[in-house]
């Protein structure tokens, strides 16, 4: 039996969603994707306005195969994939696509391909761990699900956290130092750890993805952010917004690709997250901008939460000329 397996089952309920006897073994007819911003936004969109599109999709850990449709952000995925398995949509920590594995490079975000196969991580043992910080900074790069949950994306080798061998990548980060941090984005997360004191030890709390006994290994450090790996085959990907309908959007130009991650590298270097659905809203919004100045009060309109430095924006708007040009 998988570690932390405790779902109830209800083929009743399961029944209407699940594919019968259709074995998939990781790979996938679904589509592709990017991080969203925001998983709530405003309310749903009329269902004549979302996109009639099927996905399959399984628990990572293992099940049958589902169906789903009918979704247009995030936290609307998750709800889908609950009622799919009898779960509460909380259980659900974050989604890989075309892989069971807890592979950051194939994290679901906001955009998924036509052809892409999503798998459902959920909570799996929880875990408590004492950390003593003694260096400015852990070796950690956080992201979020979209629905309230930051998780860990990278563990730098030879970092503080890399000496901590209990913590991995794709721990849920539920608690720092007693404070119940669900909810919090992913930026807010790590501004908190970069604050923690130095030489002083802190506490996390953690939940980790439930694991098959196959999926058992060496921990891993994460995706490499030079990673030219692509997620999807098919022709078109699936735009999940936080606000307003999806829509069918043809495959990113090598431009849009280059130039999301370049900022997706900035992110984690300036704010230590990794968010490439974040990345594709900078992108589009400095598409057309004729200066600095125009792209930041741009953003300011757009992602105003944010409270981007002078030193980032200006980067950002440079590495987006720089793949208009070709030169990146």
């Amino acid at each position: 039996m998988p570690l932390g397996l405790r779902r109830k089952k209800n083929k009743s309920r399961e029944s209407s969603n699940l594919v019968e006897n259709e074995e998939v073994g990781g790979h996938a007819t679904g589509s592709s994707v990017k991080s969203t911003v925001n998983g709530a936004g405003l309310p749903p969109p009329p269902a004549n306005l979302r996109p009639k599109l099927v996905f399959h999709t399984q628990l990572a850990h293992g099940s049958p195969t589902g169906r789903i449709e009918g979704f247009s952000n995030v936290k609307e995925l998750y709800g889908k994939i609950a009622d799919t398995f009898n779960l509460s949509p909380p259980e659900i920590l974050f989604c890989t696509l075309n892989t069971h594995k807890i592979d950051m490079e194939k994290l679901l975000g906001g955009q998924i391909g036509l052809e892409d196969f999503i798998f459902a991580h959920i909570k799996g043992i929880k875990k408590e761990v004492e950390v003593f910080k003694s260096e400015e900074a852990l070796g950690l790069t956080i992201t979020d699900n979209g629905a309230g949950y930051a998780f860990i994306k990278r563990i730098k080798e030879g970092s503080v956290v890399d000496n901590v061998k209990v913590i991995s990548v794709g721990d849920h980060i539920e608690c720092i130092n007693g404070k119940n941090i669900v909810g919090t984005r992913h930026y807010e997360v790590a501004r908190m750890l970069k604050e923690l004191p130095k030489e002083q030890k802190f506490t996390l709390k953690l939940v980790e993805p439930m694991k098959a006994f196959e999926m058992l290994e060496p921990r891993s450090k994460g995706a490499k952010p030079a990673s030219e790996n692509k997620l999807g085959t098919g022709r078109g990907t699936l735009r999940l917004r936080a606000k307003g309908p999806a829509t069918v959007e043809e495959v990113p130009t090598e431009f849009e690709e280059k130039a999301v991650k370049k900022v997706d590298d900035l992110l984690e270097s300036y704010m230590g997250i990794r968010d490439t659905e974040l990345a594709a809203t900078m992108v589009e919004v400095g598409r057309d901008k004729k200066n600095p100045d125009e792209f930041a009060m741009a953003l300011d309109e757009a992602l105003g939460d944010f409270a981007f430095p002078d030193e980032f924006v200006f980067d950002v708007w440079g590495a987006i000329g720089d793949a208009k040009q070709g030169r990146l």
